[in-house]
C-alpha cells in the first residue's frame, strides 16, 4: 500500500457492515442456547430464525435474501428473495443459517454456528435450485496447485509440497457421510489423516484456509447453501476454493437448468461470489475449532464471533457480554 492509499484509507473509512450484522448471529446464538442438548433442532432454529430477523431488520441496509433457509428447511423467515435490512442502506445479496449444525445443537455437539455472509447486490450465485455441491477448499498455497478435476491422492500431494509439509502430516475435512466412504478411503491411501465432520462444512471450509488451523484442506459433497456462504468468507481468507454442482435428482438438474446453471461447470471462487466486497460473521452456539460457544458467565452471557471482510483484508474477533437479564 503506497503512502497516499495509507491517507486515504485513514481520512475516508467506510463503514463495516459486518460490525452491524454480528448483532444478528449473536442474537441467534443466543436465543438458541436452551436448546443445546434438547434433542429438537426444529426447535432452536426456529428460536435462531426468528431472532436473527427481527435484528436484521434494524441493519442499516437494502437486503435481498439469495440463500436463505428456503425449500430446504421449510422455513416462514428468512427464506429465498426475502428483502432484510432497514432499506436505507447499500444494495446487497445475503446468505443467512441461522445455525449451521441444528444437530450439533440438538445433541450438544461441537461446532455448531449462527451465520450470515453478504456481497454486493447482484454478485452472489443463485445455487438454490440444487441443494449440494461437491467442493475443495484450502488455504492460499492450495491456488494453482489442487483442483476438483484431479484425483484426490494427486491434491494432497501437491498441497503437502506447496506447504513444505509431508503428506502424512496433513490432515484433511470431510463430513461423515456414506456418500463420502470411497473418499475418506482414498484420503488414507493417500497417506493423510482425516477431520471427519458430523455437521457444519462451513466452519470446516473456513479451517481449512486459516494459517493457524490444524486443517489443510476440506473436501466432499456438502450444501450448496454452505459453499456460497464459505466462498464469501474465503474472499477475506485469501483462500483457495472450487466448488461444482451435484443435482440429486432428474428434478434438480432439470431445475437447475431452467435456473441457468451448467452443472458440469467447474466453479471458481469468483464464480461463486464475484467482486471483492464481502463479509462474513460467524458466532459460537456451541463451542468449536472456529468460535467459542455462548456461555453464562454469572450474571452476563459471553459470545464470540469471527468477523471477515474481503474489501479490507481484515479478520476481527469479536468477545461480547450481554446482561442475561435482557435476554432470559
Amino acid at each position: 500500500m503506497t503512502s497516499i492509499d495509507s491517507a486515504n484509507l485513514f481520512e475516508h473509512p467506510d463503514r463495516n457492515l459486518a460490525m452491524e450484522l454480528v448483532r444478528a448471529t449473536e442474537a441467534a446464538a443466543i436465543r438458541a442456547v436452551p436448546f443445546i442438548g434438547r434433542g429438537d433442532k426444529n426447535a432452536a432454529d426456529g428460536a435462531a430464525v426468528d431472532a436473527m430477523r427481527k435484528f436484521l431488520g434494524t441493519v442499516n441496509f437494502d437486503g435481498v435474501i439469495v440463500i436463505g433457509e428456503g425449500e430446504k428447511d421449510d422455513a416462514p423467515m428468512l427464506f429465498n428473495g426475502e428483502r432484510v435490512g432497514n432499506g436505507r442502506g447499500p444494495a446487497c445479496d445475503i446468505a443467512v443459517d441461522p445455525i449451521d449444525g441444528t444437530s450439533l445443537t440438538a445433541t450438544g455437539r461441537q461446532n455448531a454456528i449462527s451465520v450470515i455472509a453478504v456481497s454486493d447486490r447482484g454478485t452472489m450465485l443463485d445455487a438454490s435450485s440444487v441443494f449440494y455441491m461437491d467442493k475443495i477448499v484450502t488455504g492460499s498455497a492450495g491456488h494453482g496447485v489442487v483442483s476438483l478435476d484431479q484425483p484426490i491422492g494427486d491434491n494432497i500431494r501437491e498441497l503437502a509440497k506447496a506447504l513444505g509439509k509431508s503428506v502424512g502430516d496433513l490432515s484433511i475435512a470431510v463430513l461423515d457421510r456414506p456418500r463420502h466412504e470411497g473418499l475418506i478411503d482414498e484420503i488414507r491411501s493417500a497417506g493423510a489423516g482425516t477431520r471427519l465432520l458430523l455437521d457444519g462444512d462451513v466452519a470446516g471450509g473456513i479451517n481449512a484456509a486459516r494459517y493457524e488451523s490444524r486443517i489443510d484442506m476440506c473436501v466432499g459433497i456438502g450444501g450448496s447453501p454452505e459453499g456460497i456462504t464459505t466462498a464469501c468468507a474465503l474472499k477475506a481468507l485469501g483462500g483457495f476454493m472450487q466448488g461444482r454442482l451435484a443435482p440429486g435428482s432428474d428434478v434438480e438438474r432439470t431445475n437447475a437448468l431452467a435456473a441457468g446453471l451448467d452443472v458440469n461447470k467447474l466453479l471458481e471462487i469468483d464464480d461463486l461470489v464475484s467482486g471483492n466486497n464481502t463479509f462474513f460473521v460467524a458466532t459460537g452456539v456451541t463451542d468449536g475449532g472456529l468460535v467459542d460457544g455462548v456461555r453464562r458467565k454469572g450474571p452476563m452471557i459471553r459470545t464470540e464471533s469471527i468477523v471477515l471482510r474481503s474489501h479490507s483484508g481484515t479478520v476481527r474477533r469479536v468477545v461480547a457480554e450481554h446482561l442475561a437479564s435482557k435476554w432470559l
